[in-house]
């Protein structure tokens, strides 16, 4: 039997094709909102604390207003509630979405932060490191900008989303986007790393990727255990002379790449660090 589909809103649980916004929704008409992914693993929130973090660190960035119950309790206990309703205990990808309500571009009803979260059982494959490597290529029509509000998810996701459809069409796993020096910024879903003559090396927040839980993670890990890790700016040119190349958000945690455009890639050290890093979450 196929198990109903629900979804919370605002305090609700509600049957997932419910329709919940009107036509004058600022996030509907301008984006104006944000969310949060999330892995739900055998009966908690995988990284909750950092994803709770980076939540609340956006709601105020954002201006809105919580009132005084909208705690880190509440969506949890939500989230928690969402997870048995729609029977995914073992393994879900969960989405929380924050949006304002009605109004124009100048004349916002209020900045209450009104709530959606949705679940979707995962794959146990999704636990693993990817056995074939990704291939990749760099999307060209849109250009991430590196400014106030490039480290946040927001809902406005349209160079995202284009370059997702161009990957798509192209068979590829997924499109990098550059910013507007030219430089690497993320990728559509997942923000990248490479490894350079034994350096590991990300895109620095200046340089406008999304600021990615597991990006976080990972950071703090390599340099806990030792190795020797730059944030800074990675041009096309170093993407394109990394010995190995790996993508990380938090559902799949790490997933390696073997091609980008007419680049080849190794993975040495990369199942190494996956072993070190991401596995002991799913113990």
């Amino acid at each position: 039997m196929v198990v109903p589909q629900f979804l919370f809103s605002d305090g609700k649980i509600l049957k997932h094709d419910k329709l919940l916004i009107s036509p004058n929704n600022r996030s509907f008409r301008y984006g104006d909102g944000f969310f949060e992914t999330m892995k739900w693993y055998k009966g908690k929130i995988l990284l909750e604390q950092l994803h709770l973090e980076r939540l609340f660190h956006t709601l105020h960035k954002l201006q809105f207003k919580p009132p005084t119950y909208f705690t880190a309790e509440y969506i949890v206990d939500a989230i928690q509630q969402l997870v048995a309703k729609n029977q995914h205990h073992q393994l879900a990808r969960v989405r929380v979405t924050i949006y304002r309500g009605d109004g124009g571009i100048y004349d916002e009803q209020n900045h209450f932060p009104h709530l959606l979260i949705q679940t979707w059982a995962l794959n146990p494959m999704n636990n693993r490191l990817n056995e074939n490597g990704l291939t990749i290529d760099i999307y060209a029509a849109a250009v991430k900008q590196a400014d106030h509000f490039s480290m946040l998810k927001s809902n406005n996701y349209l160079g995202y989303a284009m370059a997702a459809l161009w990957a798509k069409e192209n068979h590829l796993n997924d499109a990098i986007l550059l910013n507007p020096q030219g430089n690497i910024a993320d990728a559509t879903i997942a923000n990248m790393f490479i490894i350079n003559n034994g350096t590991i090396i990300t895109p620095a927040l200046s340089e406008g990727p999304v600021s990615g839980v597991m990006r976080r993670y990972i950071l703090k890990q390599l340099q806990d255990r030792g190795y020797e890790v730059k944030e800074g700016i990675v041009s096309v040119d170093d993407l394109a002379n990394a010995s190995e190349v790996f993508l990380t958000n938090a559902i799949y945690g790490m997933r390696w790449v073997k091609q980008c455009g007419k680049n080849a890639y190794s993975h040495q050290l990369v199942p190494h660090l996956y072993k070190e890093i991401i596995a002991p979450l799913f113990v």
